[in-house]
């Protein structure tokens, strides 16, 4: 799986946004952070990118949130160089081709497929 830039992100996260047709992955709004709804069927996806810039670094934890949103806010900023984006892979629906965030959350002892819709008017390039 290969890393994509800023601008590849961007036309994904457009073409995801030009879908207009109804899907069973959009029976669950996605438009923050949430576990994987249990009406997706993880088969009908497939990863065709990702965000991780180097597996073998441990990506900060930080978050973007210059207008006081949070993790799970709707209009949160999609800031690929911050978590958990940063920890991204891109999955697109085999039905209807909407992209989506997917990410591990790993806790003490806990995982949790994390997703969210990637929305064009989200994303930020922020430095970190």
């Amino acid at each position: 799986m290969h890393a994509i830039d800023f601008s590849t992100l961007k036309q994904l996260a457009e073409a995801s946004a030009a879908v207009t047709g109804a899907c069973s992955c959009t029976t669950v709004p996605l438009l923050a952070w949430q576990r994987l709804p249990p009406t997706l069927e993880l088969d009908r996806f497939e990863e065709v990118a990702t965000l991780v810039d180097d597996p073998y670094d441990d990506p900060t934890y930080a978050e973007y949130h210059p207008r006081g949103t949070r993790y799970d806010s709707e209009d949160a900023p999609i800031a690929p160089r911050y978590y958990p984006a940063n920890r991204c892979q891109i999955a697109r629906c085999l039905n209807c081709g909407r992209h989506y965030l997917r990410y591990n959350e790993a806790g003490g002892y806990f995982t949790e497929l994390r997703i969210r819709a990637l929305q064009p008017q989200l994303l930020v390039d922020a430095a970190l």
